[in-house]
């Protein structure tokens, strides 16, 4: 499979957060999302043989967490599915992030999906498959990015007319942040203000989960492989 790196850190995001994890971050995406953080996937990388992205996730233990990410990781399902299967056989509790444009049914039962719904200021709204819906679980997570009040309204809804917060165990609103941000660790660099998102979820009654990335408030909003 064709990787970017793998490293260990803390969980940013979802009900994970603040938990120590072992990224395998793989290359390349099909979207092109205008907020995106990680553009640096979309070339470069190196190719690995399933044992040795297994091998190196050992070398990296005790952390028995880890998380398949990317760019897209169900770009390279041939190859991830067999990896995750594998993880999952040895103890490890693995989770997947993922934008929901590619179908997800073949994931592995025991991983921990958390799929991204793109919002109109992505550039990448329309993205998601609706019959991804039918593949997530009560132990799955649904996010949405959102960099202003159109996008929270179509969170909003979404949310809503899908029922999702009895079809997941959590749904994320996250505040997108800046791709040009400064290197303060502060919330001004997210494009939407975190206390404003926070005041629109409880005026709507949403039982949704505030998500902020946590690893930008650690260490300096741009830095890679945190």
């Amino acid at each position: 499979m064709h990787l970017i790196e793998i490293y260990k850190s803390v969980q940013g995001e979802s009900s994970f957060a603040g938990l120590p994890c072992i990224f395998v971050r793989l290359a390349g995406c099909n979207l092109r999302c205008h907020w995106c953080d990680s553009e640096y996937t979309f070339t470069g990388g190196h190719k690995m043989t399933l044992d040795e992205v297994v091998g190196e996730i050992a070398r990296l233990a005790p952390v028995k967490l880890v998380e398949i990410t990317g760019g897209e990781p169900m770009l390279q399902e041939r190859e991830v599915v067999p990896l995750m299967e594998q993880l999952v056989a040895l103890g490890y509790q693995v989770l997947i992030e993922t934008s929901g444009e590619r179908l997800l049914a073949r994931i592995p039962p025991a991983v921990h999906k958390i799929v991204d719904v793109k919002c109109p200021a992505s550039g990448e709204a329309g993205s998601f498959r609706l019959e991804n819906l039918s593949a997530l679980t009560l132990s799955d997570e649904l996010k949405f990015v959102i960099a202003d009040r159109t996008d929270y309204e179509f969170a909003r809804d979404f949310t809503r007319e899908h029922r999702l917060t009895e079809r997941v165990a959590n749904v994320l609103f996250s505040p997108a942040f800046r791709k040009d941000a400064e290197p303060e660790r502060s919330a001004g660099n997210c494009l939407l203000d975190p206390r404003t998102l926070v005041e629109w979820i409880l005026k709507d009654g949403l039982g949704v989960r505030l998500s902020l990335q946590i690893h930008k408030f650690i260490w300096e909003p741009l830095t890679k492989g945190v």
